[in-house]
């Protein structure tokens, strides 16, 4: 559950905790986490806090709750208490949660601004159940939203089941029998109409002046921050000028439930004059309505039909008081409208309330789960769990490691490149990860043998005195990506050591999947040390390599470097890819293209999914069975090319490599965004970039004026990202564009 949690004041952390509190009570079985929203007055010692405003605190409470298996996540919304305008970053932290959404929606409004409107939509299209306290608020999701009505449920806000009657005895407590009680109830702010309601107060006196108008609540903290109590202290001021001191009294508390129910009790009419109010209801005016209280009230026409309760026009003064003078003026009016207020308030006792709760939980949780948002955090659970103070184990039982068949160098390099790119990770925890297998690659460098070692028993034995060449490749090309991508400069530092130390004796290695590996450290090495003279002859010769063997093995069906495929086949053309592009070599990124698009074609169905070399196909010449895959295959990038051609309508297949994913941002992908645009210093590129969590935005580069396959220039960070509220379109987490338009010194982007 997610949400503002006591010891916050505000009335969706009350709500909250008694959601949490009532759901348990009535149904035990339901086991709730709450993940409490707190923001820098209210921070706390719970693990499961979440910074409102933190983009990491939220990442890493989303890997949290995904890895926890819960079967769904209850989130409770109120445009101000997410961060960003409007509390838009609620858009980008619910695209992380992989677990069936439940949305409570406090507040829906009739005439929302195109963000505000945006947020909801966004939020409608991730859930698969919602909750609502109105008809009308179902009926403007419905209608200005886009909610499915199938994922609709109205649950009116519960309450307690007091006994009538108590008015006396509570009166009494509080030292206010003599007195006919009016009260109001909330965090204290322009927006609850507290002027009007005091304007009303000479007319009401007039009649009744044994009248004690009740303000109970502190000032919103939001607005004690901006301007300390000056509004109270113009209220004051009010009440001074209406000659009204005598008539009105403070409590300038958030009450707990307990005390604010006793108040309430003591109270003859519950006052709620909100000028503007969006909700269809509130907590306190459910606890009024079940513990039998009149209420004036402007909207919430569902709860107080029937002479549950009384509607009057909204801003009126005059209203206000007409009403309450004709309820006190009438002893027997008044208690028929309290007990048809009581009677009411029994459909939303908690018990009831509880069991609607749980009935909408037991459906989301049965729910076929919608295809995750592209940003939902991957879990690590699976490698923390196999991995322990030595590294990351080979193999498990079930979901259990097994230790029987100890540690392999290829899991650590790949873990530790997991580590450089992982997303959500505190800096200590990642930095903990990243020295386990770091540490691990270290050790199993074998300075008599001149290589590293792969196999490791579980006593921390070498199985070997050498390592397989595949084995030794990676290893290398996890140095080269860490002294790339690590964001721990010290952790970069150690790899470009073992890197300088281990690479004259790894450049020999031949066996093509080895060299890709030793090639794809070598291209890592040169993008963050471009002047490396080891590295580029690495990829020169690997280059060449790679190319022979493909035109040695290639068939008019077999576009292939080898006459037989194996595992993680892709990195053979993307090790050919980098070497082309670093080294500007446009005939072997053709090759590499054209092999990607072959073995593409080789690991797709007939149905068109996935599907990798099996192993079942290694060692068999020619042949791609389908049985027994291995992962690997899954992970590939996509580059930038140029295109040239004679005419509009046909332009060649193959391209020269112009651009390839080299930042963050555009880890995943990177691609053009309509023609470029010519300009005094060149042409102007603009570029989309596919982050490492799928999250796309617009780069830009320059190319040469005379030869555009030069890239002169082009954008470190992102020049344009989404906005959290623009995110409830096709594709979500996206800003596009198929082109922009120059008009002087200025460019138009649609």
């Amino acid at each position: 559950m997610i949400g503002t949690f006591p010891p916050r004041k505000c009335g969706i952390a009350t709500f909250t905790s008694d959601l949490d509190k009532q759901l348990t009570h009535h149904h035990p079985s339901i086991e709730i986490d709450v993940y409490p929203l707190v923001t820098g007055e209210d921070r706390s010692d719970n693990p499961r806090a979440i910074e409102s405003t933190e983009r990491e605190a939220f990442i890493s409470a989303a890997r949290a709750i995904n890895e926890s298996g819960v079967e769904a996540v209850w989130l409770q919304h109120e445009y101000g208490i997410f961060g960003g305008p409007d509390g838009d970053l609620v858009c980008e932290r619910v695209d992380r949660l992989a677990p069936p959404l439940i949305l409570t929606c406090h507040t829906v409004l009739a005439e929302p601004s195109p963000r505000q409107q945006g947020i909801l939509r966004h939020l409608v299209s991730r859930a698969s159940q919602i909750m609502v306290m109105s008809r009308h608020s179902l009926k403007l999701l419905n209608d200005i939203y886009g909610a499915p009505e199938h994922i609709l449920t109205l649950i009116e806000h519960g309450a307690s089941d007091p006994p009538f009657g108590r008015q006396a005895d509570a009166k009494r407590a509080l030292g206010l029998s003599e007195r006919k009680v009016l009260m109001t109830f909330g965090l204290l702010g322009p927006g609850k109409g507290l002027e009007t309601a005091i304007e009303a107060l000479p007319a009401i006196i007039e009649k009744h002046p044994d009248v004690l108008y009740r303000i109970v609540g502190a000032t919103h903290p939001n607005l004690v921050a901006h301007e300390g109590e000056a509004y109270r202290d113009r209220l004051v001021q009010l009440l001074a000028r209406l000659g009204l001191e005598a008539n009105v009294e403070w409590d300038n508390r958030f009450l707990e439930t307990d005390e604010l129910l006793d108040q309430i009790e003591a109270c003859d009419i519950y006052l709620t004059p909100y000028p503007g109010m969006q909700q269809s209801t509130s907590g306190t005016l459910s606890y009024a309505v079940a513990m039998g209280k009149a209420v004036p009230y402007l909207h919430a026409r569902e709860l107080l039909a029937d002479g549950v309760g009384h509607l009057v026009p909204a801003g009126s003064s005059a209203a206000i008081a007409g009403k309450v003078k004709e309820l006190l003026g009438d002893p027997q009016a008044l208690l028929a409208t309290q007990r048809r207020a009581y009677a009411r308030g029994r459909e939303t006792i908690w018990p009831r309330f509880a069991d609607a709760a749980a009935s909408l939980v037991a459906k989301a949780a049965q729910t076929p789960r919608a295809e995750p948002g592209y940003t939902a955090v991957p879990s690590l659970a699976g490698v923390i769990s196999m991995s322990d103070a030595t590294g990351m184990m080979q193999h498990s039982v079930g979901i259990v490691p097994d230790r029987t068949h100890g540690y392999c160098l290829d899991d650590n390099a790949r873990a530790l490149m997991l580590m450089n790119v992982a997303e959500g990770m505190d800096a200590a925890e990642r930095q903990r990860w990243s020295m386990v297998y770091a540490s691990f690659i270290q050790h199993a460098w074998n300075p008599d043998a001149k290589a590293f070692r792969n196999f490791m028993r579980f006593d921390r034995g070498w199985c070997e005195e050498t390592g397989s060449d595949d084995s030794n490749g990676r290893a290398l090309w996890a140095l080269g990506h860490t002294i790339s991508h690590s964001p721990d400069e010290d952790i970069r530092e150690w790899a470009l050591g073992l890197y300088d130390r281990t690479l004259p004796y790894l450049a020999a290695l031949s066996s093509p999947r080895a060299l890709a590996f030793v090639m794809l450290g070598a291209a890592a090495r040169l993008r963050a040390q471009p002047d490396h003279p080891f590295s580029r002859k690495i990829l020169t010769d690997g280059g060449e390599v790679l190319a022979s063997l493909l035109k040695r093995s290639r068939r008019p069906h077999w576009v292939w470097f080898e006459a037989m495929l194996a595992y993680d086949n892709p990195r053979l053309p993307q090790a050919l890819a980098e070497a082309g592009a670093l080294l500007e070599r446009p005939v072997w990124i053709a090759e590499a293209l054209e092999t990607l698009r072959w073995i593409a074609s080789m690991q797709t169905s007939t149905t068109g999914h996935f599907r990798p070399i099996g192993s079942d196909t290694f060692g068999k010449e020619g042949e791609a069975l389908p049985f027994d895959q291995q992962p690997l295959e899954a992970q590939d990038g996509k580059n930038l090319y140029l295109l040239r051609s004679d005419t509009l309508d046909c332009w060649d297949d193959e391209g020269v490599l112009l651009m390839e994913p080299r930042y963050p941002w555009e880890f995943i992908q990177i691609g053009n965004c309509g023609s470029p645009i010519l300009t005094d210093a060149g042409w102007l590129l603009f570029t989309h970039g596919v982050g490492a969590m799928r999250k796309y935005a617009l780069g830009c580069a320059l190319l040469d004026r005379g030869d555009p396959s030069k890239v002169l220039a082009r954008s470190v960070e992102p020049v344009l990202t989404a906005e959290n509220a623009d995110r409830g379109g096709y594709v979500p987490n996206v800003i596009y564009t198929c082109g922009a338009l120059r008009v002087e010194k200025r460019l138009l982007i649609p």
